[in-house]
């Protein structure tokens, strides 16, 4: 079959290298066109881009996918089938009718959950227990096409999203490949695929970089659901609020939870009874600052601050962090709430 990869970011990556070693014929990749931001004088990296011109395969950057002139070169390219993951761009009506069978896109979640742009990170922010990639025959409505194929995993607690991200892309190779196969035994007639029911879909918005404030009043589960969630951007930030000088603006870069106050089980390595200075502290205080032990009380348990990064500085240790810093016991740290709406 002859195909024409869409794709950007490095989710696509593993599926288009499939796709160069198969029996498929791949003719060109289309990509966004590369940008330079205002802190870099140099463009982006194109992880896409990079494996097509190491395998001399054509690349072509439209600022508009859906503008006659990338119309006219998507149909002088001949296409069958459009694969497309993690391009970034929304097809019209037009362009998906160019190749015959259409377009399937790979998307990293267990649609019609978190439809969008970030649908791993809110997962693991709202603590589901597994996710997963989806496989759909590509419609003008975002991630509203009936579904082909759906591969799911559990989500592990060792892991954070970037590292999930790159599991989940390595899954969706087996996933893109039997889409395929059932595209090409498909009578181009009859209903393919299974139809998404949108009274359960929830919406996966683009990040922002204030949704990494930390709000202490969630629970400690939550928090440390956070942190793993929003790795590597837009991280976990919250301030701590000196004795003297400004406040500092400190990354959780790794936390744990010390303790559930609702179910009233420790972890394993927590401290195990909660610290009785810690009753009735607010939200944001700090219970716990010796050793390697940094502990601040949530709305609901405490958290264990294992890895942070001070404001200008590398990552660090608890313990590193408060042999160089004097924080102590009954200092805040304070920071605002993620938003978003979860339903369509």
């Amino acid at each position: 079959m002859r195909i024409v990869v869409m794709g950007t970011g490095p989710f696509a990556v593993p599926t288009f290298r499939w796709l160069l070693g198969s029996s498929h014929e791949v003719p060109a990749l289309i990509t966004r066109p590369s940008k330079t931001s205002r802190r870099r004088s140099s463009p982006a990296r194109n992880p896409m881009r990079d494996v097509a011109e190491s395998a001399s395969i054509a690349v072509h950057c439209p600022e508009s996918i859906n503008a006659d002139e990338a119309l006219n070169l998507l149909e002088s390219l001949e296409p069958e089938l459009l694969v497309v993951c993690d391009y970034g761009q929304i097809l019209s009506k037009a362009t998906l009718a160019t190749p015959e069978l259409g377009g399937i896109n790979l998307h990293a979640s267990l649609l019609p959950a978190y439809r969008g742009a970030a649908p791993i990170n809110w997962a693991m922010f709202d603590g589901c227990a597994e996710t997963g990639v989806s496989v759909i025959h590509m419609t003008p409505k975002l991630d509203g096409g009936p579904i082909l194929v759906v591969k799911s995993t559990p989500i592990r607690d060792d892991e954070d999203a970037a590292v999930l991200e790159v599991r989940l892309a390595e899954i969706g190779v087996t996933a893109v490949a039997e889409s395929i196969e059932l595209l090409v035994a498909w009578d181009r007639h009859s209903q393919i695929g299974m139809m998404q029911d949108q009274d359960r879909a929830t919406r996966a918005p683009r990040l922002t970089k204030n949704e990494g404030a930390v709000d202490w009043s969630r629970s400690a589960t939550q928090l440390a659901q956070q942190v793993r969630a929003f790795q590597p951007w837009p991280g976990s930030f919250t301030f701590w609020k000196r004795d003297q000088g400004e406040p500092l603006r400190l990354v959780l870069e790794k936390t744990s939870v010390e303790q559930s106050d609702t179910t009233g089980e420790q972890p394993p390595g927590s401290m195990g009874e909660q610290p009785p200075e810690s009753m009735g502290q607010a939200p944001g205080n700090i219970v716990t600052a010796a050793g390697d032990h940094l502990v601040v009380v949530t709305g609901d348990g405490l958290l264990r601050i294992d890895q942070i990064r001070p404001a200008g500085k590398r990552v660090m240790t608890a313990a590193e962090f408060l042999r160089g810093n004097p924080i102590k016991v009954g200092d805040l740290l304070s920071g605002a709430s993620p938003s978003r709406t979860v339903n369509d």
